[in-house]
């Protein structure tokens, strides 16, 4: 088929080959590998490529300088970096590259497998994704109202460094992605002419996510269709209301975000939002007691 997309898996593990070979493998596809970045760099060179994934940590030239280099020859040709060396300062510096996915390894292969769909059939622009501020510690975006830039940005920040337990980094994650795309639906209308901006805060003892979307906002009294409107004696008393108005069900949004996190603060017009997620400090072992001498009076 002439119009097979070409996908090349740079990576120096036999063993990462088979795996994205089988779960990539589609009738439209051509999946070749490279086992270093000098080879990668090589191939995409020589040939046109529809998308890259490549490790981080290879012979030659390692996957953040094949990611450079990549978008000096190719700015449109979209990177997915997969590694298990991966640091706060590799994902920002990543993200500074225009990388389009990022991946710690071990990965979910559907998790992959979806990424990879999504950057072969989606078009997209160097100015989706406007960086502010790209420090380990204080991640600050604008980007482009896009429910699928929105999910390539969810994606990078779930790989930052969390510390926190697996289900409390899922909790946190759904409370972002669910801030994140209503101002992107609600606030922005999906319009990529108007922007949303995020900042990722990792402090000492919590994590803070901040969206600002360019709508107008809402008040609380305003969303008698939602479940956090909701009376203590009728919890789906919203239900009702979103059968008369002709609503789609759901209407849970703001309710199960403000669960799935320590606190949730709007401003007063209702167009940005704070999430915050406490981190516990780790568990101190107890001092020994020092042995004192007793000794009686003479």
């Amino acid at each position: 088929m002439a119009d097979k997309k070409r996908i090349l898996i740079v990576d120096d593990d036999p063993v990462v080959h088979r795996l994205l070979s089988v779960a990539l493998r589609a009738p439209d596809r051509e999946l070749v590998s490279a086992c270093d970045g000098l080879e990668g760099l090589g191939l995409v060179t020589g040939g046109h490529w529809d998308l890259v994934l490549t490790d981080i940590l290879m012979p030659g030239i390692d996957g953040m300088a094949l990611l450079e280099r990549i978008h000096a020859l190719r700015p449109e040709l979209p990177v997915i970096v997969m590694t298990a060396a991966g640091t706060a300062e590799h994902v920002v510096g990543a993200l500074r590259d225009h990388a389009f996915a990022w991946f710690s390894k071990p990965f979910a292969v559907e998790s992959v497998r979806d990424m990879v769909d999504r950057a072969l059939h989606n078009h997209c622009c160097d100015d989706d994704i406007e960086i502010i501020s790209a420090s380990p510690r204080w991640l600050g975006l604008r980007l482009r109202c896009k429910l699928e830039t929105a999910t390539r940005i969810l994606q990078f920040i779930r790989e930052m460094e969390h510390r926190l337990p697996p289900d409390e980094e899922d909790a946190v994650a759904a409370a972002f992605r669910e801030i994140l795309l209503n101002g992107i639906e609600h606030g922005g209308g999906n319009d990529p002419a108007k922007s949303v901006t995020i900042t990722y805060v990792r402090a000492e003892h919590a994590l803070l996510y901040y969206v600002r979307d360019p709508g107008k906002g809402f008040s609380f009294d305003q969303l008698k269709h939602a479940a956090i409107s909701n009376s203590a004696d009728d919890p789906l008393e919203h239900v009702e209301r979103r059968a008369q108005l002709g609503m789609r069900s759901g209407g849970f949004g703001i309710l199960m975000t403000r669960s799935l996190v320590d606190e949730l603060i709007y401003n007063e017009c209702g167009n940005e939002v704070l999430l915050i997620k406490y981190l516990k400090s780790p568990a101190k072992s107890p001092q020994p007691v020092p042995d004192i001498a007793i000794k009686s009076n003479p």
